[in-house]
């Protein structure tokens, strides 16, 4: 299995129901969605109202022909009726690198998708042992997580539980990519420092938490290798029904090899014109040594 992430960022056009569907049709109207957000007035709900009457097309099709609408909004009320959460462009919370969340409509986010639905197929099967995944690949700035981060993001759109931990202990910028800031995170938990407070749930992106990597420690394949991390990971294993790890390049650090163990699998990610097959070759033997499912591979050609 490979991934072509080609970073394609082109917005597709916006997709309406056939006859066929009504009985799926959300019960809340399109409408009702703008005014109550202070998108439209009631006026001017009428005004596309009467054009869509008149017409026989869609309301938002109507809001856009009299210029009261735009593609986005029409996107984004379709996005909170049917329970698919992304952001605006205008939303400054997280980092645009979280494509995932600001431009879902376009082929890299289809990718994942796919990518995603074949993670489902190969690992994640709802059982407890299965729900974990570690992201892994040799060297430096090979996108381990940007991959790792809009993965989360597209399996929390599921409407599912979802765990993005920053297991780098060394370099971490999940913190960053949310912007979290500096606070408490795996590091302290495996430490004694702090609990489960560690976790943040993401208020912008239902379903979706993170524990970033927390204080940088001077040992980090020390707390890692102890029965704390085990533990701990039994405990995110009940919480949430999927659980990915973003992890230190393992051709420098044996971390990675560590925490692929303990969570039974791992997606190989290379980066094009960059890794070094050797290199990526080797860390394959390595993880399949200590009894790691690689459960597929992707081949990253954007930049993170």
């Amino acid at each position: 299995m490979s991934l072509l992430a080609k970073g394609l960022f082109r917005e597709s056009d916006v997709c309406g129901s056939t006859s066929g569907a009504k009985a799926h049709l959300p019960s809340r109207p399109i409408g009702v969605y703008f005014v109550e957000n202070g998108r439209l007035t009631p006026a001017e709900t009428d005004q596309i109202l009467r054009l869509q009457q008149s017409e026989n097309i869609r309301f938002g099709d109507a809001g856009i022909e009299l210029g009261l609408l735009t593609p986005d909004d029409v996107r984004l009320a379709l996005s909170d009726q049917f329970d698919y959460h992304y952001l605006p462009d205008s939303d400054a919370s997280l980092s645009q690198d979280l494509v995932a969340a600001y431009a879902p409509f376009t082929p890299f986010v289809e990718e994942l998708r796919g990518l995603r639905s074949q993670l489902q197929l190969r690992w994640f099967s709802g059982e407890a042992q299965r729900r974990a995944l570690t992201i892994v690949s040799p060297g430096r700035n090979e996108g381990r997580s940007f991959i790792a981060a809009n993965l989360a993001i597209v399996f929390s759109q599921l409407s599912t539980p979802t765990l993005l931990v920053d297991a780098d202990l060394r370099n971490p910028c999940q913190h960053q990519l949310f912007k979290l800031g500096s606070r408490l995170g795996l590091s302290d938990i495996l430490a004694g420092h702090c609990g489960l407070e560690a976790i943040r749930p993401i208020a912008s992106l239902q379903g979706l938490s993170v524990l970033t990597a927390g204080t940088i420690p001077p040992n980090p394949q020390e707390l890692l290798g102890r029965s704390a991390f085990k533990r701990l990971l039994e405990t995110l294993r009940k919480e949430f029904d999927h659980v990915i790890f973003d992890a230190p390049p393992g051709a420098f650090f044996a971390d990675a090899q560590i925490i692929s163990a303990n969570t039974g699998a791992a997606l190989l990610l290379a980066r094009e014109h960059q890794t070094v097959a050797p290199e990526l070759t080797d860390l394959m033997g390595r993880l399949q040594e200590n009894g790691t499912t690689l459960v597929g591979s992707v081949i990253n050609q954007c930049p993170g």
